[in-house]
């Protein structure tokens, strides 16, 4: 179930506030995002490819399929979205086996803005959170006024969490303090009026950045600029998470703690189906960042229909024998 994240210590405070001239103009920025080590293309695709070989024993894999259906944000974001859609999806996040009491709850549920009340009413008490989609959601093509009043009626509605898009074009054109200073906008946006505040996560797009050094720049730029979680797609084009750029975003956000001191997490989302495939991140992430990173607070799957492979799996360890098709519900 996830938790709040604590707040930044004394010590992580100082140590950003003593980067605060890597942000302080345009040029600064530049030079420090451009001054990141380049990513070694080669070398990193190999490194993705032998991690993704690692076999674990059925105990282990056990283990791992209950904390990949703990990590999942359920989704849907569709235009054909109804109210009805999204209790089901939530009813399913709470119970995602109804034969089998034991299968534990999904991390949150993803929805647009619109159905935010929806989904807190149907998961009151459950301790799932409610995440959002905002900021002109897939595409990031609005003004500013437009994303932030986008992100401050989810937030009143209800949400736990804020999916945000960066502004892809800005950031390929080299305009990074325009979207460090949106970013910092949108958190702002992120409090509530009692002094609380929505996690935020920031969405690269990276199918869109063509290249590894640019998804490792964005992941620095939305770590300064206060990113809860780091996210690699909306999964609304053709190439969303890929374990090479998940591998980039872990070793980015690992470097960040060990600059600054701040903790961040990760979600790889778009294109994760299969319990192979997310015992294969889970694996990356213990390689690359340690324990510490497999818990829901800090490492998620953006996902719709990975769930159902998770059970089918779970049921298979249990039992013996795959299930019928008819065994988990069509989304």
């Amino acid at each position: 179930m996830p938790t709040t994240v604590p707040a930044y210590g004394k010590e992580a405070a100082e140590r950003l506030a003593s980067m605060a001239d890597v942000t302080a103009d345009d040029r600064a920025l530049r030079r420090f995002l451009h001054g990141l080590p380049g990513v070694d293309a080669v070398g990193l695709q190999a490194r993705a490819a032998t991690l993704g070989t690692r076999s674990i024993k059925t105990t282990a894999k056990a283990y791992a399929i209950d904390l990949a259906i703990s990590m999942i944000d359920l989704t849907t974001l569709e235009g054909a979205d109804t109210p009805g859609k999204v209790r089901s999806l939530c009813a399913k996040g709470i119970n995602p086996d109804p034969t089998d009491r034991t299968a534990p709850q999904v991390a949150a549920i993803c929805v647009y803005g619109d159905m935010v009340a929806t989904a807190k009413e149907a998961l009151k008490g459950s301790g799932i959170h409610v995440a959002a989609v905002a900021t002109a959601f897939p595409s990031g093509r609005a003004a500013l006024p437009v994303k932030l009043a986008d992100t401050r009626d989810a937030v009143a509605a209800g949400a736990d969490e804020i999916d945000m898009v960066i502004d892809r074009g800005a950031f390929l054109s080299g305009r990074y303090l325009g979207v460090f200073e949106e970013i910092r906008q949108v958190k702002d946006a992120c409090v509530r009026e009692d002094g609380t505040a929505a996690h935020l996560k920031v969405i690269f797009e990276t199918g869109e950045l063509q290249t590894y050094d640019n998804v490792r720049r964005a992941s620095w730029l939305a770590m300064l600029a206060g990113a809860d979680f780091i996210k690699t797609s909306t999964g609304k084009v053709a190439v969303n998470a890929t374990p090479p750029v998940t591998l980039v975003l872990l070793e980015a956000v690992r470097d960040f703690r060990a600059a600054v001191g701040v903790q961040v997490g990760v979600k790889p989302a778009g294109g994760i189906r299969t319990s192979k495939d997310a015992i294969k991140y889970l694996v990356m992430v213990n390689e690359t960042l340690g324990g510490e990173w497999l818990s829901p607070d800090w490492f998620r799957f953006g996902a719709s229909s990975l769930l159902n492979d998770l059970l089918m799996q779970r049921q298979k360890l249990s039992t013996g024998r795959y299930s019928g098709p008819d065994y988990v519900t069509v989304d």
